[in-house]
């Protein structure tokens, strides 16, 4: 067990390795300068190249990925060329929201695709299964966004429930800051759930005819605690 994870963890940073390898070289490739985007076209080549000295633009491309990389190992990301701030700060800005976000979303998927699932499952071939199925092969077709726009012209701007403008904020209490995310985290999450009740409905329909549960049915269980328990 020991070495397998080792195994894949050293896949994993393999991986990260390659893929940050290639946004380098490719954003290498890219014209454009981050000094002339900074300074604007009427800047002088004077002073264009020491923004580049300081942005350390002028160093060789490997030179600097090497150092990024060694940055990277200690927990330094460099600074972003655009908002001139430590990129660290940047992610945790975001990840303030972000998580709160991703754990209301994993929740609602969850809680709306387990019982659809069980629901379709006990009622295979029949009227309630074709419209859970209905409703989870919407939910693959239909993107995130496309939701998230519906949601919102529905409950924010008719009814009114969910505000439409935006992320409260956590200085306005806890209680705003999360109602203000329900909406995205319900379009986020809808996808997710279709796919969820699919794989639920099909486990759950695999399990209803295993040896113990019908050993459970002789027993005299009822069919609820079946499904509830088992």
């Amino acid at each position: 067990m020991i070495a397998y994870a080792v195994r894949r963890l050293f896949v994993l940073l393999v991986t990260l390795l390659a893929a940050s390898g290639a946004i380098f070289v490719i954003l290498e490739i890219l014209p454009g300068d981050p000094a002339l985007l900074i300074l604007g076209i009427e800047a002088q080549e004077d002073t264009l190249a020491a923004l580049r000295a300081q942005l350390g633009l002028d160093r060789p491309a490997a030179l600097r990925y090497v150092q990024w990389i060694g940055g990277l190992v200690v927990g330094q990301l460099g600074n972003s060329h655009t908002y001139s701030v430590p990129v660290s700060e940047l992610i945790a800005q975001r990840l303030v929201v972000t998580i709160p976000l991703s754990l209301m979303a994993l929740v609602l998927s969850t809680v709306l695709a387990v019982p659809l699932g069980m629901f379709a499952a006990t009622r295979h071939n029949r009227i309630g299964d074709y419209g859970v199925m209905s409703f989870a092969q919407i939910g693959m077709a239909i993107p995130n966004f496309w939701f998230g726009i519906l949601l919102v012209l529905l409950f924010a701007v008719t009814l009114g429930w969910f505000p439409s403008g935006g992320f409260a904020g956590w200085s306005n209490g806890v209680g705003p800051a999360l109602w203000s995310l329900f909406l995205p985290a319900l379009a986020l999450g809808l996808p997710e759930a279709a796919i969820l009740a699919r794989v639920t409905r099909s486990a759950v329909l695999e399990t209803l005819v295993a040896d113990y549960v019908r050993t459970a049915r002789a027993k005299g269980v009822g069919e609820g605690a079946i499904l509830i328990r088992h």
